[in-house]
């Protein structure tokens, strides 16, 4: 804790950079991802062909790719966008599975009384079925976050930015404290991401909380439902 306090601007520092290099992924993640996993959705064959190749995206060493990866997209070795484009890539494997099973978790009596009132496959996957499966892929998402914020601090054994470097700079100085300053960072920012996740996760689902008793919206569109088919 000492040196957490006597480093603060140093360690506030790193620690931005450590977010801008974990979170700006998952946001190319989910631009890219949403859409193909709802283009898979409807058809077995494109799910499991995207499922192993999420897989075997996935099982590559984090080391190996932030390597390999400015043969592939012509950067340099320690150019941030090699950390970016790997860890967009590890978070894509893993939300473009998501999307299907959170859509496979919406309540089936839902979909049926969309469909009843009238609404295109596309409008209810969009209105109804996609807003309904963001709690589930919400949870995707936050185990994503804190999967980047850790590969994050790998990726300084190889001289990237970011709170890893307290390791690296420790281990090199024999210095423990600059160590445990940094496992302490990381955790922290990773349990603070996980927090506001949540947080966003409710605000933009408040008939999770407002759907007391079970079933309350459910039974709102099976009335609309009877509404539209009278």
């Amino acid at each position: 804790m000492n040196y957490l306090l006597n480093h603060f601007d140093k360690v506030w520092s790193l620690t931005l950079e450590h977010l801008r290099l974990s979170m700006i992924p998952i946001a190319i993640a989910l631009v890219i991802a949403i859409p193909l996993g709802l283009i898979v959705y409807r058809s077995t064959v494109a799910r499991r062909i995207t499922m192993v190749v999420g897989s075997v995206i996935f099982t590559i060493p984090s080391i190996a790719l932030f390597i390999v990866m400015p043969s592939l997209i012509n950067t340099r070795i320690l150019s941030d966008y090699n950390v970016i484009v790997a860890l967009a890539l590890y978070a894509t494997a893993l939300l473009v599975r998501s999307v299907p099973e959170a859509l496979d978790a919406v309540p089936r009596a839902s979909v049926d009384a969309a469909s009843a009132i009238g609404y295109r496959p596309i409008q209810r996957i969009l209105r109804i079925e996609l807003p309904l499966s963001v709690p589930v892929l919400m949870s995707t998402i936050r185990v994503v976050s804190v999967t980047n914020i850790s590969m994050v601090s790998v990726g300084s054994v190889i001289g990237f930015g970011g709170l890893g470097k307290l390791f690296t700079e420790g281990y090199s100085r024999d210095y423990p404290q600059e160590i445990v300053a940094g496992i302490i960072a990381v955790v922290v920012l990773a349990l603070v991401i996980d927090l506001i996740l949540v947080v966003i996760g409710r605000l933009v689902t408040p008939w999770t909380r407002a759907a007391r008793p079970p079933g309350l919206m459910h039974r709102a569109l099976h009335r609309t439902a009877k509404v539209g088919a009278a």
